[in-house]
């Protein structure tokens, strides 16, 4: 099939390009480059041996992706370009509803327009809300504690809207946990721009030296040690996940957690990466982050049944890729 991946030079889309052309399927990445580098491209292209097209494109802005849908006879998108910061987005609520709800409404006008039936959805697990684990695809979504999570509760609701409206336009909402990690040969990881907003990069950043120390925001939640505690799947166990959900999309609105099943809180990361890499990871107790809940796993049954996927690795296959693609 011929796959639009946007946002395919970040974090997660870069991995999913990989598991797509190891399918057999033709990627096109749009991605405005904002927070990803265009030299993972030729990173996929090392890893793979296919270089994939790409276009420097804001998803929001319709003329230009309006042109890639008339250039190629797309089968289906995978929607990851957005912001994702919890914290920023509580700083910067209208630049993350335009950004990412302009971009949802924008794809799913140009799939209607041009028969395009397969949109599987980078959701999150924010949509629960203070709903309490394991988290359910079933539950009623409580009220977000973020606007990145409103965001996408709304662009679900968008496209379940849109499906009841025209169903042959199939849409798939994978709600994922915690992705940490990077792929096996060290090319391609979470690189983000600036200070990160997410553990392992921190982590990692901390143990090379780049940063003096890891702050864990808050130790007094009901939790085994006190620290957050969150469902970490490994990047290509969630790639994995991408590719099963579109191929197997074929009708209807499909909802499905990608997690492991089981939470792990910011200290045990923090022990394992030592643990793991023989590195130190100097790291200072503060305040609790505004918007933050102190448990989050996925109950995964339903993605394990209908889609023939489970989660592979484990902690330790997390912090020991992360800090290989650190070091390289």
């Amino acid at each position: 099939m011929n796959i639009l991946v946007t946002g395919g030079l970040g974090f997660i889309g870069s991995h999913t390009c990989v598991e797509l052309i190891n399918k057999n399927h033709k990627v096109i990445i749009a991605d405005n480059l904002s927070n990803s580098s265009i030299e993972t491209l030729d990173k996929i292209e090392k890893i793979t041996g296919v270089k994939p097209d790409f276009y420097k494109i804001d998803v929001t802005d319709e003329d230009k992706i309006e042109k890639l849908f008339k250039k190629y006879q797309l089968h289906g998108v995978i929607h990851f370009a957005g912001y994702k910061a919890v914290g920023e987005s509580v700083e910067k609520p209208l630049d993350y509803y335009y950004n990412n709800l302009v971009s949802t409404i924008k794809l799913s006008q140009m799939c209607l327009k041009y028969n395009v039936e397969k949109f599987v959805f980078s959701s999150s697990a924010t949509v629960y809300g203070d709903n309490e684990s394991p988290l359910k695809e079933d539950m009623d979504l409580l009220p977000t504690t973020n606007p990145y999570g409103e965001t996408k509760a709304i662009s679900e609701r968008i496209l379940k809207d849109a499906n009841k409206a025209n169903p042959n336009f199939a849409v798939t909402l994978l709600r994922y946990f915690n992705p940490v990690g990077a792929h096996e040969s060290g090319l391609i990881g979470e690189d983000p721009k600036g200070v990160p907003n997410n553990l392992m990069p921190f982590v990692s950043k901390v143990a090379k030296g780049e940063l003096d120390k890891l702050y864990v925001f808050g130790d007094d939640y009901d939790t085994v040690d006190g620290t957050g505690v969150r469902d970490y799947i490994h990047v290509v166990d969630l790639a994995e996940g991408h590719v099963a959900a579109l191929e197997k999309l074929d009708s209807g609105i499909n909802i499905y957690n990608l997690g492991t099943g089981k939470g792990t809180s910011v200290l045990e990361i923090i022990y394992n990466f030592v643990r793991v890499n023989g590195v130190e990871v100097p790291y200072e107790i503060v305040d609790r982050r505004q918007g933050d809940i102190a448990i989050s796993y996925a109950d995964t049954k339903k993605a394990e049944k209908d889609l023939n996927w489970k989660a592979k690795r484990d902690v330790k296959d997390m912090v020991r890729d992360s800090w290989r693609f650190e070091k390289s």
